[in-house]
């Protein structure tokens, strides 16, 4: 059933696009043949002097690239029942990839912020760099929430090749089978995942890992800052020395963890994930808390998929590299650096 409201908005939207072009008139025509059992959610005759074009309208909910995709084959459809139209997909918001999808099929999008673009015969219009006015995408809280975020891990510590079953995912990242699926559904609306008969697969782990860099913060955890006059390397070798003997999991992050697995920047400040036990921790090695001018991040993590795939580095445990790069990701400069150090040196390796 269509949605009038996105009629009147995407309606709205293309009059505002063609505004830019004064001598176009745009005449509503009437419902036009099914095709497939399927008409189009909006039809007009768009008019010069010399033109006179079929336009067609497919609207989504969303502008994820399935969906996009989804309307610019059944636009592709129609065109094959009438050869003069040109085809416009329309969605609240249509991100450069979805875009992308539209321009390499030779049809048109509009959106709802503004963003636009119509070429055929001697008509063009592109109108491109209008920020979403809907707020962040609602999707990203629920595919990069707490516990989601245990499947990410678990997909991106994996070759990409790998096949996995939604109960055999669900197990591994210690998350309810219902939940894999709603990510799984998440995923394929971006195209990151691709099927198989006993299973699916991530095929795009770089877009992945790159959207939820955007929407991540190391400061999710909770973070204690301290001080101390030893040398960074002593203070990390404590850490572990007394984490084992405390029985405290733990892992570093950061630059301690990116200088074991791929040096890239020279560092003066330890972070470390510690589980319950920051206290016990801090008071063992006579740490003092500070509130400014810390060389010791302490990070108690925020879910505990943060120390899936930890690993052992020179008798030192550290983060996943997921979680390594995730976390440097937050450090304009340098931990940017560092983090792309660890992306092309190990990460793309295991994919």
């Amino acid at each position: 059933m269509r949605d009038n409201r996105m009629s009147e908005r995407a309606e709205k939207a293309l009059l505002k696009c063609l505004e830019q072009v004064p001598f176009l008139t745009l005449e509503p025509v009437s419902e036009l043949d099914s095709v497939s059992g399927k008409r189009p959610d909006l039809q007009y005759r768009l008019r010069t002097l010399r033109i006179d074009k079929l336009l067609l309208i497919e609207i989504k909910s969303t502008g994820h690239p399935k969906r996009v995709r989804e309307g610019v084959n059944q636009l592709l459809r129609y065109k094959e029942y009438y050869p003069d139209s040109y085809g416009l997909v329309a969605a609240p918001f249509i991100s450069s990839r979805s875009a992308s999808i539209c321009l390499q099929e030779g049809v048109g999008y509009l959106d709802f912020a503004g963003n636009c673009y119509l070429s055929f015969q001697q008509v063009y219009i592109r109108i491109e760099g209008q920020p979403n006015p809907f707020g962040r995408d609602r999707s990203l809280r629920s595919l990069y929430a707490p516990k989601a975020s245990r499947i990410l891990r678990v997909l991106l510590a994996n070759p990409i090749d790998r096949i996995w079953k939604v109960k055999e995912l669900g197990e591994e990242s210690g998350v309810s089978i219902g939940l894999v699926s709603n990510v799984k559904k998440l995923l394929d609306e971006r195209e990151w995942i691709e099927d198989h008969e006993v299973g699916f697969s991530l095929s795009d782990p770089g877009a992945l890992l790159r959207e939820w860099a955007e929407n991540y913060s190391y400061r999710k955890n909770r973070i204690r800052e301290f001080y101390s006059l030893q040398g960074i390397s002593e203070i990390e070798s404590r850490i572990a020395e007394a984490c084992s003997k405390s029985n405290i999991k733990y892992a570093l992050t950061g630059f301690s963890a990116a200088a074991r697995m791929a040096p890239a920047v020279r560092y003066q400040r330890v972070m470390a994930y510690v589980g319950e036990g920051i206290d016990r921790l801090s008071q063992r090695l006579e740490l003092k808390e500070v509130g400014s001018g810390a060389n010791i991040l302490l990070l108690e993590p925020y879910d505990e998929g943060v120390l899936y795939g930890c690993e052992e580095v020179d008798g030192l445990l550290v983060a996943s590299p997921i979680q390594v790069y995730l976390d440097l990701k937050g450090f304009r400069g340098r931990g940017e650096e560092a983090a792309e150090a660890l992306l092309e040196q190990v990460i793309m390796s295991k994919w």
